[in-house]
């Protein structure tokens, strides 16, 4: 094999055309420059402001084995102390601190939580705390630039950016035997990892919109909204520590209606009633697996989730009329709903 004889003065024909080349202007600037520091300046705005309302909450569990401890992130809704996080951070929880970005550690305790839409508030033995304002996730638009602040791995104060994936998810959630679908959460792909739960998620005018509660894979993570049905159960929990919904006790889907049903209600789905709880409401009220529900009390129904955001507390104990489709004709049912026990 022939070797490969070195190219004497290759390096400096190199650098003779760099001597040449004409000096970069000292004011020149990338042509994306302005977008950047745009970016920047939002980004960190969001930081400055809401970065103090936003605590590492450190909780300790007891378990056979001793103590454990357990963390993530809560978001100051009030100068009085009143935090707003995840009910999962906080489950099980016996002894809870919050610490903010001025240095400061108080302690906390559970006022009430919610595991069926992960949502918890807290309170902090703090009388002067810098309160988050709460923005409104149903404005969100795909694309839009979002802020997550919180403690990933107990790493207090770190920001993270991106946009919004996706709106209108569907998260799953349990307490007990009851189970439930918290609708319209937030998909997002700025950082969030264990200990963003129940840190913020923020518009560009640092507004909460979210709640950080799941990381589902790389890139996605998802964030209970802040909107109308939230501001109700964070209420609930602040007056009451808890949150009582109503219950009928089916399992259902949404399913698309026969073209003839269609045509008469106006409507392309309803909810098919797949199974029945013995000895529910529903079960009482003649409620049938393979039933097709098209409205409650005049409300048109097409997905379970329409259900949901009737069943609450004012629900519970009064009647209410079911409009059903069952073997093609149209039937009228009445049921009482009662409390869900979770």
């Amino acid at each position: 094999m022939p070797k490969l004889k070195p190219i004497s003065g290759g390096l400096r024909l190199i650098a003779d055309r760099a001597s040449n080349a004409s000096p970069t202007p000292a004011r020149e600037r990338l042509p994306d420059a302005d977008a950047f520091d745009a970016y920047s300046r939002t980004v960190s705005g969001v930081a400055e402001q809401l970065g103090p309302s936003v605590a590492h909450l450190a909780v300790s569990h007891r378990t056979r084995r001793g103590r454990r401890d357990g963390s993530g992130s809560g978001v100051a809704i009030s100068s009085d102390g009143y935090m707003l996080t995840s009910a999962h951070v906080v489950a099980g929880g016996e002894g809870m601190s919050a610490s903010f970005s001025d240095g400061r550690e108080v302690g906390a305790e559970v006022v009430g939580a919610d595991p069926l839409s992960d949502l918890a508030v807290v309170r902090a033995e703090a009388s002067d705390l810098a309160s988050a304002r709460l923005g409104d996730a149903d404005e969100l638009r795909v694309g839009q630039l979002v802020v997550a602040i919180g403690s990933p791995m107990g790493l207090a104060g770190t920001v993270t950016a991106g946009v919004v994936s996706a709106l209108g998810r569907s998260l799953p959630t349990r307490s007990g035997s009851a189970g439930r679908l918290v609708e319209n959460v937030i998909q997002t792909d700025a950082a969030l990892n264990p200990g963003n739960s129940g840190g913020a998620l923020s518009d560009g005018l640092a507004r909460v919109v979210g709640i950080n509660t799941a990381v589902a894979g790389i890139g996605l993570g998802l964030a209970i909204p802040i909107n109308d049905a939230t501001r109700k159960i964070i209420s609930s929990l602040m007056n009451e520590g808890r949150v009582r919904r109503a219950y009928i006790g089916i399992v259902g889907g949404s399913r698309p209606l026969p073209p003839r049903v269609a045509s008469r209600v106006g409507r392309e789905a309803g909810i098919e009633v797949v199974e029945v709880v013995p000895g529910s409401p529903a079960a009482r009220g003649g409620l049938r697996p393979e039933d097709l529900i098209v409205a409650v009390d005049g409300e048109a129904m097409a997905d379970v989730g329409d259900l949901q955001r009737l069943m609450v507390a004012d629900r519970i104990g009064k009647g209410i009329q079911v409009d059903v489709v069952r073997d093609g004709g149209f039937l009228k049912l009445d049921l009482i709903p009662r409390e869900l026990e979770t």
